[in-house]
């Protein structure tokens, strides 16, 4: 009897156990007082210390948690609302309204860009009451008097004669950093400065639907001409490129080195709080023959975890979570150490590559943009490649990362939120970290006869002299596995009556002169030829591509030519371009609409949405 009790004693203590250990999954949606998703929210089982009890709401202001059964509360935080309690009981679904906490703001100002050339009036300031919770919250800890952002200076392309400048060349550019610092800056209700606006980086953010490649070379070739519709005497030229997509379970193993930022100014909740989350989703990727060290930094830089086999997730996940912020930056010190730990467990043949975690603001140590560059250019020889993701806002050194990226044969992401993370970092990762070609380099000659004049639109940081199209010593931009790479060129067709640019008579030599080769068809309006090396190779390898094709009218033109189009005439506005013709939002916002196709994840509704909501800003600007 006393043996039967015990047993029946031990089970009850068991389903006891068992009830308060097992986990359940929470998931929700947050709003504030208007009903509007808040997103960046900061969600957390009280009393956890597993990364999986803190969660951050994505744009849609949803997120997901894991709890254990005995879990009773949900913490729900950001900076800008009170903190927010709320008992979970036997709910998997906790929906909440956050309450704002912020004094109030009798109008707020647009940041004053004009150092910048932000010349347009009817943006200059918007009333608080016209914008979201969201501008209000951040308006106090983000204005004029604290904001230290840096950008590096934008002189938008202009048209050349093709007569002088028959080639134009110029690096391919995957970053996509600027669309999601535009969209953290109208997210917040303001504008973002002109030089934070790279049109280029805005088009590339979004894919398009281009063949996969065949033959002999990693990418596709993709043309495309329609009248361009905020010039109907002009031209649009679509240019893409389609990289070859490699199974996640076919690539080579990789050796990472997480170098990540935890001094004081990465202490807000959108920096480190998010990145934490952010690499999360990243190491969750991993495979058991990739490994991971992580290098950290702030007054000065230490190894937090030797280089751990992926398949090892909790060592891995515990190491991420223990950082807390706080000190000075030493980043220049931080990169040492990280490209000491990348080569001390280099895989050959494997992805060797560094990914850097930071709001850029180095000042500890060698911090200038020169210096840091130096540093990293003698390093990427090494097959060491480098990743950056930009976090925060307030300080974030825009222009130090993408020389960071640019320099060292890598790509720049903004993370903005945790769905951005989660683009970046899971459904784009084998692009993200996998090289698949580097020093990719365009080069187009345009045929006098089809072509009076052109304008690249965007890459103005990328631009290379015609000479360095065959220069196999001449960095250029890496393109990574499934990547694509749009450009748009604004042609003028030749016999336009328009005026053109054009030089002074040559006092030796005659130019101006057109010469068509009997073997180059006078029917080709341009040939492309692009050069790029294997991620391992020293010598390039030439592809080459002549363009006939038919004028479509823009309403006729494929979803991909409009869509990035509309792209195009929404950065021209937020530019205040002086080549923006007659582009207006409205105009933007609709041609999106008519190409937004199936839109599975949602990224050209979300476009749409951001249009339109600076439209809006525009009205009540002008209205005041």
């Amino acid at each position: 009897m006393k043996t039967t009790f015990s047993i029946l004693a031990i089970l009850f203590l068991a389903a006891i156990m068992f009830a308060f250990t097992e986990s359940r999954t929470i998931t929700g949606n947050v709003t504030d007082n208007q009903g509007q998703p808040v997103p960046g929210v900061t969600v957390k089982v009280k009393g956890s210390a597993s990364p999986s009890g803190t969660a951050l709401t994505d744009l849609s202001g949803t997120y997901k948690i894991i709890a254990e059964q005995n879990s009773r509360i949900l913490i729900f935080s950001l900076a800008g609302y009170k903190t927010q309690e709320e008992k979970i009981g036997d709910r998997t679904i906790v929906n909440v309204k956050m309450q704002e906490d912020v004094k109030p703001l009798q109008e707020m100002v647009v940041n004053d860009y004009s150092k910048r050339d932000r010349t347009s009036k009817s943006f200059e300031s918007v009333p608080s009451s016209a914008m979201g919770s969201t501008a209000q919250r951040s308006f106090q800890r983000y204005n004029n008097n604290f904001n230290t952002e840096g950008y590096a200076s934008i002189n938008e392309n202009g048209f050349k004669n093709v007569i002088n400048n028959p080639l134009s060349t110029f690096s391919i550019d995957v970053d996509n950093a600027s669309y999601s610092n535009v969209r953290r800056f109208i997210n917040m209700g303001e504008l973002p400065p002109a030089d934070a606006v790279r049109i280029e980086e805005m088009i590339n953010y979004f894919k398009y639907d281009y063949p996969e490649p065949t033959g002999q070379h990693p990418f596709s070739v993709y043309t495309e001409l329609a009248v361009c519709p905020w010039n109907s005497r002009h031209e649009l030229l679509h240019i893409g490129l389609r990289g070859k997509s490699v199974d996640k379970a076919s690539l080579p193993p990789s050796n990472l080195v997480f170098l990540i930022d935890v001094s004081g100014s990465m202490s807000d909740p959108n920096k480190l709080p998010l990145l934490k989350s952010a690499f999360n989703l990243l190491v969750n990727e991993l495979r058991p023959q990739d490994r991971v060290a992580i290098v950290v930094y702030a007054g000065a830089a230490g190894l937090v975890l030797e280089s751990t086999p992926g398949n090892r997730k909790e060592t891995i996940l515990a190491a991420i979570d223990n950082l807390e912020a706080g000190g000075s930056t030493a980043g220049g010190e931080g990169l040492k150490l990280a490209y000491t730990e990348a080569e001390n467990n280099f895989i050959k043949g494997g992805n060797n590559r560094i990914i850097l975690a930071t709001d850029g603001d180095f000042n500890v140590g060698e911090s200038s943009n020169g210096g840091i560059e130096r540093l990293i250019t003698s390093k990427r020889d090494l097959g060491i490649f480098i990743t950056v993701l930009g976090f925060g806002m307030g300080n974030v050194k825009d222009d130090k990362m993408e020389i960071i990226a640019d320099k060292g044969n890598g790509n720049y992401s903004y993370i903005d939120n945790l769905q951005e993370a989660r683009k970046v970092l899971v459904r784009e990762f084998g692009g993200t970290l996998f090289t698949i070609a580097k020093d990719v380099k365009f080069q187009i000659e345009f045929n006098p006869k089809k072509v009076a004049s052109y304008r690249l639109i965007g890459y103005e940081n990328r631009l290379l002299n015609n000479e360095d199209f065959n220069d196999d010593k001449k960095d250029a931009g890496e393109m990574g596995s499934g990547h694509n790479v749009t450009a748009l060129y604004e042609l003028v067709p030749a016999g336009s009556d328009e005026s053109l640019p054009s030089v002074d008579p040559l006092k030796y030599q005659q130019s101006g002169a057109i010469k068509i080769s009997e073997n180059n068809p006078s029917d080709e309006y341009l040939t492309i030829k692009i050069r790029y090396k294997k991620p391992d190779g020293n010598i390039s390898m030439l592809l080459e591509k002549p363009v006939k094709g038919h004028i479509n009218e823009i309403d006729e033109a494929s979803d991909n030519l409009k869509f990035a189009a509309a792209v195009s005439e929404f950065g021209m506005i937020l530019r205040n371009s002086e080549f923006k013709g007659i582009a207006t939002l409205e105009g933007a916002s609709k041609l999106a609409k008519s190409a937004r196709g199936e839109d599975e994840d949602g990224y050209r509704s979300e476009l749409i949405r951001l249009i339109n909501t600076v439209k809006d800003m525009k009205v009540v600007a002008n209205n005041e």
